[in-house]
């Protein structure tokens, strides 16, 4: 992302691999590829205005017809009348029946007693697990929309994964994570499980292998997460975001400060805010909350 003022956030992507953070100037878009080590300086100026919407067919997202306003503390990066032209908001809310697209079926790990079950348009290969911060993760079938959307109902409904978890648990499962061997055979066996409940689904083919993927490594959590840290948990107008760069974990980013103490920031918070580059260190206008990795439960031999 070009540190000049005018440059307007719309967060953080991954396309082959490797993440991007993108931003719009009038009607030029660009990304760039987010380096670790990379030292970092933006002051944020509002109003924060809707980021537009990618649409069917286009390569990059179109600007907001309304130039809309949306609220400074919200999740939501778009005002309502792009979230209604919202491709992927639409295949959420089961809005769209069928688009013609091959989807693929995923089983993400995402924690310890965390496992997710999604579908992704083929043609997306991983990005989307790595958007989300999957840990670990393994394709179970592809097929169409209907077939796919049928099979990820059916996983949830038996409760072997969930379709969704709050952020919070997400980062709290990057403390204490366990070895790649226990990742692998919790995905390992809840595969074996869910290809036995989509064994009579039709419209679907089953992943030719059982190949799981782990991006612990990738995302730098190999020791896990900072011991202790602040969250941004909220951003206004005047705020000052700095620091170094750490790998990105799916949109999430540590920054770390001269202080020992890293800041952690959900790239959806960035988005809609006009960014200028400072070398103003972290001042006013941040919301940030303390977090500490929590001691590990203690075990204990049973006595009788």
């Amino acid at each position: 992302m070009t540190q000049t003022a005018g440059w307007t956030a719309n967060g953080l992507h991954w396309h082959g691999g490797r993440p991007h953070l993108s931003a719009r100037n009038g009607e030029r878009e660009h990304e760039r590829p987010v380096a670790p080590g990379e030292r970092i300086g933006w002051l944020l100026t509002g109003p924060r205005r809707c980021t537009g919407v990618l649409l069917p067919g286009e390569p990059q997202r179109r600007p907001c017809p309304h130039g809309a306003t949306i609220d400074p503390a919200g999740a939501a990066v778009q005002c309502p009348a792009c979230q209604s032209a919202d491709r992927g908001l639409a295949l959420a809310r089961d809005q769209i029946l069928d688009d013609g697209r091959t989807y693929r079926l995923y089983l993400a790990w995402l924690g310890t007693g965390l496992l997710k079950v999604g579908l992704t348009a083929e043609q997306r290969g991983t990005s989307r697990l790595l958007e989300q911060g999957a840990l670990a993760f393994t394709f179970l079938a592809r097929g169409p929309l209907p077939g796919i959307r049928r099979a990820e109902l059916t996983v949830s409904g038996a409760g072997l994964a969930r379709e969704r978890y709050r952020g919070h648990a997400k980062t709290e499962g990057w403390w204490h994570l366990p070895g790649a061997g226990r990742r692998r055979d919790d995905l390992a066996g809840a595969r074996a499980e869910a290809l036995r409940l989509l064994a009579d689904h039709h419209r679907i083919e089953h992943h030719p292998d059982g190949d799981i993927t782990d991006h612990v490594e990738l995302f730098g959590l190999t020791d896990g997460a900072p011991a202790e840290y602040r969250e941004v948990a909220g951003l206004s107008d005047g705020a000052v975001l700095s620091g170094t760069l750490r790998r990105p974990i799916g949109r999430h980013l540590f920054l770390d400060q001269p202080d020992g103490l890293p800041l952690l920031l959900d790239t959806r918070r960035l988005a809609g805010w006009t960014l200028t580059a400072t070398d103003r260190p972290v001042g006013a206008g941040l919301d940030l909350r303390p977090r500490r990795r929590p001691e590990a439960p203690a075990t204990q031999d049973a006595l009788f």
